[in-house]
């Protein structure tokens, strides 16, 4: 077999402009795994691509999808760690709305122990994303707090479980009260920023907090600012509420001695993401094994077929957790 199915877009838009189409199987370099996809991840750079919103490095696929779980059908000739027949997940670089990929061996991680191919698809992006940002070079600390925005989104609730994981206390802000039940049962305190100021609430409960992880960007970070401890952080990697932060008072920034850092993941080199990989594989993999860390949360796997389903659902912004395209899982 030479051709498989995946998913592309006539044009930037709505979801309407995603379709069906026969493409060949791509061949991997020497670097790399081709992997048949069982399930892939809709993200929120998914999304912005689709909206002509995201900004593309050069030389990398135009197809969508970002994570994948799978098995290998086809291994490069450098590649020493996988062999044809693993259950794999692996960050890709694009192209995992198909079902078959090739991705870099050192982007490719093997299912933990106890994890189905569905559970392992919601790992790579959340996990790589969160995991550099937050703790990887120990940014955050035991005994520390952490204001996690977005809380019950894929990247809020891998936050918020491995932060929990490490004994951090955690924040969440959501939107609803379903939303509050489920971020409070991964140990977090839950502020629901439609009904309650959420500098207050931390305030009502202590001064403030160490670190501010936003995927919201403009709107609150003068909010995140006033919240934070001295010589606390905020990481941003999202910017649902906008990217131009006006009015920021400077002298802030300095007399708390606040560190702000930004991240995109896709735009990182081949050998950054294998060392986020390995240090995932060495410092992570084993708590999901043994339920140090809880498992992602499906919010709802649909068919390949049925993208567009998918991409409104996301569009809405009400889902709990990750949604799932299944391929031949």
């Amino acid at each position: 077999m030479t051709k498989m199915q995946r998913i592309n877009m006539k044009t930037v838009g709505s979801p309407s402009v995603l379709f069906i189409e026969n493409a060949a199987i791509p061949e991997p370099k020497s670097d790399e795994l081709l992997i048949k996809v069982a399930f892939a991840g809709v993200n929120r750079p998914d999304i912005l691509q689709r909206q002509g919103l995201y900004p593309m490095p050069k030389g990398v696929t135009p197809i969508m999808g970002l994570e994948l779980s799978g098995e290998v059908v086809k291994v490069g000739a450098t590649v020493k760690n996988f062999k044809i027949g693993d259950p794999v997940c692996a960050l890709t670089d694009g192209g995992a709305y198909a079902e078959y990929c090739v991705v870099k061996a050192g982007q490719t991680l093997p299912i933990p122990s106890g994890y189905t191919l569905q559970e392992a698809a919601m790992l790579p992006e959340t996990f790589f994303t969160v995991w550099v940002n937050l703790f990887m070079y120990n940014q955050m600390k035991v005994g520390e707090s952490l204001l996690v925005h977005g809380g019950s989104s894929g990247i809020g609730i891998s936050a918020l479980t491995i932060a929990k994981s490490l004994g951090i206390k955690t924040f969440a802000t959501v939107g609803n009260e379903e939303k509050c039940r489920v971020v409070a049962q991964l140990g977090a305190t839950a502020i629901n920023y439609k009904t309650e100021n959420f500098v207050d609430a931390i305030r009502q409960r202590q001064d403030g907090v160490d670190g501010v992880l936003d995927l919201v960007g403009a709107r609150y970070f003068e909010q995140n600012l006033d919240l934070l401890n001295k010589d606390g952080s905020i990481f941003l990697v999202g910017f649902m509420g906008g990217n131009l932060a006006k009015e920021v008072d400077l002298l802030k920034i300095a007399v708390k001695r606040a560190t702000i850092t930004g991240s995109t993941m896709r735009g990182r080199s081949a050998e950054e993401k294998a060392e986020i990989a390995q240090s995932l594989l060495k410092n992570v993999w084993g708590k999901l094994a043994s339920s140090d860390i809880a498992k992602p949360i499906l919010h709802q796997c649909y068919d390949f077929k049925k993208v567009q389903q998918a991409h409104i659902e996301i569009d809405k912004g009400t889902h709990i957790g990750k949604i799932l395209l299944a391929f031949n899982g």
